[in-house]
């Protein structure tokens, strides 16, 4: 049984399901297998994949108008291609010709498996080269400190005085978490007590 799922990026009027919906019905999908989602691609939340996805038996075909109708990401929509074909249902998509159940198209569908690795692959050794190059420049990854220099000397000071953490933040109008770690992070005694 063939199965459609179409998606529009909002509920606005200038967006809607009929080019997509036209197509699936071309292809041969019958009016009460359409699923339909009104959200953005990014967005997790959409029930009328949800719905497909659950609705879909062995044998089935799920069919989509175009390849960014169905997942986020090349990578988010192996998964879902992934998840079907271990439901032993396969999947088309129009515009594009991919059709896993046939020979050109499980190969087409593993081309794109190999892309998504070497994207992630590219992503990571730009991340690392990326660290490495701020820390040859002497600076490290992550958020910056939020008390620094005088600021943190005085707060110390205040400390070793024998003022309160809770009036520091006070004084000094820092969020407690903050002064923590900050305190943890020099290593100064007591840091973590009340």
């Amino acid at each position: 049984m063939l199965i459609g799922y179409m998606r529009v990026s909002s509920d606005s009027d200038r967006q809607s399901t009929d080019l997509q919906r036209d197509a699936l019905l071309a292809a041969g999908i019958d009016t009460r297998h359409l699923f339909e989602d009104h959200a953005s691609g990014a967005k997790d939340d959409r029930p009328g994949l949800a719905k497909a996805l659950n609705f879909v038996c062995p044998g089935d075909v799920l069919v989509v108008w175009k390849l960014d109708r169905l997942g986020r990401s090349l990578s988010h929509l192996l998964s879902i291609v992934t998840a079907l074909k271990e439901k032993h249902v396969a999947f088309r998509s129009l515009t594009e010709g991919m059709d896993t159940t046939t020979a050109s198209g499980e190969l087409l569908f593993h081309v794109f498996g190999a892309l998504a690795q070497y994207e992630r692959a590219l992503i990571q050794e730009r991340v690392i080269a990326g660290l490495g190059a701020a820390k040859r420049r002497g600076r490290i990854g992550g958020r910056p400190q939020a008390i620094t220099g005088e600021k943190l000397d005085a707060i110390v000071a205040a400390l070793d005085g024998g003022m309160s953490k809770a009036a520091v933040c006070r004084n000094f109008g820092v969020k407690r978490t903050t002064l923590i770690e900050t305190l943890a992070r020099i290593a100064w005694p007591g840091a973590h007590e009340t």
